[in-house]
Order: C-alpha cells, then structure tokens, then sequence
C-alpha cells in the first residue's frame, strides 16, 4: 500500500466531510456533527496507516506524491512525511476527533461552526504533509484564517477583541514568511518551491543569517514566542472549547513545526548564527510563562499562559541544536498538545455548567465531580512533568540538551518547570479540594460519552509515558539527519 496517496485521503477526508456539512440544512444539526466525527474518526484511522508505512529505517520523506501544478514557477503538489511529521499528523487527527466529540452539545449555529473547524484542521494536515513551501503556506494561512470567526461567534470574555488581536499578530507573522520565503525562492537560483530541491541548495552564509530570524519570527510569532505571545493566552480565554483545543492542541505547534522543517533545515548556518538570542528568549518565555500563571485566577488564563511556559521548552529545544534538544522538541510538540487538549476539555465541562472561570469561587470540585476533575488533574501532572507522561521524557530531553549547551539558561528553564508546579499545585488546593462550594452543588458528573474524548487523550500521554521510544524511533532519524548540515 506504499505508493497509495495515502497522505491525499488525509487531506481528502476532511474536505469531503466539509462539503457535506455545507450541503446539510442548518437544522440537521446532528447530521452535521455525525459527519464531523466520521471524518475526524477516519482521519485518526489514515494518521494510524501513515504511521504504519513509515519506515524508520527507510529514506527521510517517504509515502510521497508529486504532481506538477504551476510548473513555470516551480509549484508542484508534493506531499510526503518525515518522522516528526507522522507524529504530528496523528496529534492533529486526535485532537479533531477529541475536539468535535467536545462540542457534542453545541447548538448555536452548529452548521457554520463545524464548517470552520473542519477548515482549520484541513489546513493543519496540509502544512504538516507538505514538501512544496507554496503549499505548506497556502494551508498554513488555511488554518489560521478560521480562527477569527471561531472566537468571534462562538466565544466568550471579550471575543471581538481577542480575535482580531490574534488575527493582526499572526497576519505579521505571515507577512513576514511570505517575504522570507520568496526571498528563498529566489536566492536559490533553482526557480522551484520544492522544500527537498531547496534543501540539496547550500545558501550563502550572509544571506541565511540575514533571513533567518525573518522565517523563525514569522513561525515564532504563533509558536507563542516572546515577547510576540500576548495573543495566545487571551484567544485561549475567548475560544470556544474545541478551538482552544485545536489552538493550543495543534495550531500553536505549526509554528514550531515550521521553524523546524523550513527555517532550522533550510538555513543552518542562521540557525548557529541566531541560536543564542532564540535560546535566551525562548528561556524567558518558559520562566516568564510560568510567573504570570501563578497570579492567574482565571482556569484558562492559567492554561494559557502555562502554553507560553511549554512552548518555550519546545523552541530552547530547537535552539539547542543538538540530538537531545531536537527530539525533546518535537516530542514535547506532541506530549503538549494531547495534554492542553485535555486541560481545555476538562475546563470547558465546567465552564459549560457553571458559565464560570474564576477559581476562588470553587473549591472541594473533587467531591462534586470526581470524574471529571480527574481529568484536569491529570492534565496537570502532565504538565508538570512528572514521570509516566509523555511530556516528562520530552522536558528531560530537553533540559538535558539545555544543560550540555547552555548551562545557565538550562537551570534557568528548570526554575521554571518548578514554578509551573507550584501554580498547578495552587488550583488544585483552591478549586479541587478543600470545603465545597454549595453553589455548585447541582453540578452534573460528565456522562460516559462526555469521559470518551478526555479518556483518549489521557491514554496518549500515558502510553507515550510509559513508551516513549514510539516517538523516539520515529523523530531520531530525521534529527539526525538535520545535525549532519551543521
């Protein structure tokens, strides 16, 4: 089945079910989310295919498929896979599967809603599959376009304002890449946009340090970089639920993906150039991160801000450039994704019942829903690293590359891991335990089918946990690969 267009049934899924949800009645509104779930379950079953047929052992891009497009301009329709990007292909169909499952109760405007989500997750899977740069920033925008009307209908605490700040900082963001990555097209001299043609073409040393840090801000920017991160925690607080999922989940990884497949593989040199400045602010973003958290009394601004304090772990990794640094990176990519998924899904239970975010009205939540606050608590132990989660292996790596090559900002980042602990640590005493609440002493315990999604992504954190070379085996040889351009 190796030379099926596997990868174009992954990107086919999604588009079919969003046609059918644009020919169904707005009324038929659980039609529209029976279709929403087919696909998302289908995609999880093509992203289990494509992780089936890699090859660890086999060339870096497999399962590929090129057809000429615009030849004139060196456009071609190419897909194909490298280890990371199988991992991140199956987060995406997880949390799209999860996500719609969250959303089950949704009745306001299901249709277009629906239409909107399946619309960013298409253009998360393009950018993920793509080795033609045209296309990987054509489902690049694909997937943060969505994102305005998202927050701006369906959300909440300021939504008008919450999107349109998302939606200008991350257009920057794309300014930039546009310019970046024309600037690529035309150095090279090859007249092609094929990301394996630009990678065989060794660029002037001058011209990598100069466009470097235009590429790693422009990706940075919705990687939630500081100090350009200030959008990320308020859409987090404004979204919807399955959207804060998908946006911490999977949209904030693009950025770090990108910076990975184009801006680090491309332009090494620039990399080595620029890796000191990335690596002390992506140090900020962790330590900076996890302060601001502590004073949060907001669940999602906790989590939010929690997300700029983990995704600087993943972008010090980057900037480490080395083999521990690179694959804590990319496996902290994934871990953080299932695990802001099921902090945003436990979150959005509660919010749904109480229409209520601040944690010092709660409190003894573990004896009024022990179901369902299990579910955020776990989600914290993930976050705080502790071992039998995947994020532990992928922290560790990281840190342990952080310490070899940049001792000071790796006790740095470290510091910040403990104070992520004692901010999780903080909503558990006063929202979790301690005396209830009688105000919130209606409150439902979630249903069976309300535990599924939250179930599925806490089996993902712990196999990947207790087995975590099911991603190392898969992220090792493409890192390995990237080290041998510096």
């Amino acid at each position: 089945m190796g030379d099926l267009p596997v990868l174009s049934l992954l990107l086919l899924m999604p588009t079919a079910a969003l046609g059918l949800i644009v020919i169904l009645p707005r009324t038929s509104k659980l039609a529209i989310k029976v279709v929403s779930a087919v696909s998302a379950l289908l995609t999880v079953l093509l992203a289990a295919e494509v992780w089936w047929l890699y090859d660890v052992d086999g060339p870096q891009y497999q399962l590929q498929q090129i057809v000429p497009w615009l030849a004139d301009f060196g456009i071609s329709y190419h897909l194909g896979v490298d280890g990371p990007a199988v991992l991140m292909t199956l987060l995406n169909a997880l949390v799209f599967l999860t996500g719609t499952l969250s959303m089950w109760t949704l009745q306001e405007r299901v249709k277009e809603y629906f239409a909107f989500m399946v619309t960013l997750v298409i253009g998360v899977f393009g950018v993920f599959v793509s080795l033609d740069i045209f296309f990987f920033f054509f489902f690049y925008e694909l997937a943060v376009l969505p994102m305005y009307p998202l927050i701006a209908v369906w959300g909440s605490s300021n939504k008008e304002y919450a999107a349109m700040k998302l939606t200008l900082f991350l257009m920057a963001g794309s300014a930039l890449l546009f310019v970046g990555l024309l600037a690529l097209y035309w150095s090279s001299g090859l007249r092609t946009f094929d990301l394996v043609a630009l990678g065989q073409h060794a660029f002037d040393r001058s011209f990598q340090v100069a466009i470097y840090p235009m590429i790693y801000v422009g990706f940075g920017i919705l990687a939630g970089m500081f100090p350009l991160h200030s959008w990320s925690p308020t859409g987090h607080v404004a979204a919807p639920t399955a959207v804060s999922m998908l946006h911490a989940g999977v949209l904030m990884k693009l950025g770090a993906f990108g910076i990975f497949r184009i801006a680090i593989t491309l332009l090494p040199e620039g990399a080595k150039a620029w890796a000191d400045t990335f690596a002390i602010l992506a140090t900020v973003n962790i330590v900076y991160g996890a302060f601001v958290a502590l004073r949060q009394t907001d669940f999602k601004f906790v989590i939010g801000f929690s997300s700029v304090s983990h995704m600087g772990i993943v972008l010090l990794g980057l900037n480490v450039l080395s083999a521990d640094g690179l694959n804590g990176a990319v496996f902290q990519m994934f871990a953080h994704g299932a695990m802001t998924a099921l902090f945003f899904s436990s979150v959005g239970f509660i919010y749904d019942q109480t229409h209520c975010r601040d944690i010092g009205r709660f409190g003894g939540l573990a004896k009024q829903i022990p179901i369902a606050s299990a579910f955020f608590i776990i989600a914290g132990l993930s976050g705080m690293g502790v071992p039998g989660f995947a994020s532990f292996w992928a922290e560790l790596l990281v840190f342990v590359g952080a310490v070899r090559g940049y001792p000071l900002l790796g006790v740095f980042a470290i510091a910040g891991l403990v104070i992520s602990a004692l901010f999780m640590l903080r909503v558990y005493l006063r929202a979790f335990f301690g005396p209830p609440n009688p105000e919130w002493n209606q409150l439902k315990e979630v249903s069976a089918w309300g535990a599924l999604p939250r179930a599925i992504l806490v089996c993902v954190l712990l196999i990947f946990g207790f087995y975590p070379r099911l991603a190392l085996r898969l992220i090792g040889p493409t890192t390995s690969l990237l080290l041998r351009r510096f």
